[in-house]
């Protein structure tokens, strides 16, 4: 179980570090209108994954209790899938943009807003169906308690994670300014994470 959760701890610190929509709108809020702003929005987005964990532990725990190839099926098309990220983020510009426009908000709005963008977002679902299954310590067991886990841990650690680039917001604008080097590196290390969850979801 413990090692587990480390190993799913750690995926989800390289992924939440990784440039990606949700973490540079963090960003690009707490540099234009403070870091009060950027936690709020990181509430909100935490907050919409509750959904995506509730329907992930009931929906997939009543499959796996149904049939084991289903859920063995279910595991290769998350793999598939993890795959196919990694292709994206290979094809993708590994330049960091901070140059959006970011609209004043109250700290309210944009938690809700934070919710919204979450639940509305289907590819966080199929993201979660495809990390989440890889990690459970006991298929036997109750598996709905184990996917609320790796929830939880997954909304502390992206809580953290992004609290952390709102408080520092400053800081790092300044240095992906100067370092360029930092967009290859973490694209390479985004994609370098995606293949080895998806090798370790297909193990027995």
């Amino acid at each position: 179980m413990l090692e587990n959760i480390i190993s799913f701890s750690l995926a989800t610190i390289v992924l939440a570090l990784s440039p990606g929509p949700d973490n540079i709108y963090v960003l690009s809020q707490s540099i234009a209108n403070g870091t009060k702003s950027g936690l709020a929005t990181t509430s909100g987005l935490v907050a919409g994954c509750i959904l995506h964990t509730t329907l992930l532990a009931f929906g997939l725990s009543a499959i796996i209790t149904a049939s084991p190839t289903i859920f063995y099926g279910i595991k290769v098309f998350g793999a598939a899938y993890l795959l196919y990220l990694a292709f994206k983020v290979y094809r993708s510009d590994s330049k960091i943009s901070l140059t959006s426009k970011v609209s004043k908000k109250s700290h309210q709005k944009l938690f809700k807003q934070g919710v919204i963008m979450n639940i509305l977002n289907p590819k966080v679902m199929i993201f979660f169906l495809a990390f989440f299954p890889g990690f459970l310590w006991d298929k036997d067991g109750n598996t709905v308690m184990q996917f609320y886990v790796l929830g939880g841990v997954f909304m502390l650690v992206s809580f953290i994670v992004f609290g952390l680039i709102a408080l520092l917001a400053g800081k790092i604008s300044t240095y992906l300014k100067s370092h360029k080097a930092v967009g290859p590196t973490l694209k390479w290390l985004q994609i370098v994470v995606f293949i080895g969850i998806a090798v370790y979801i297909l193990i027995p």
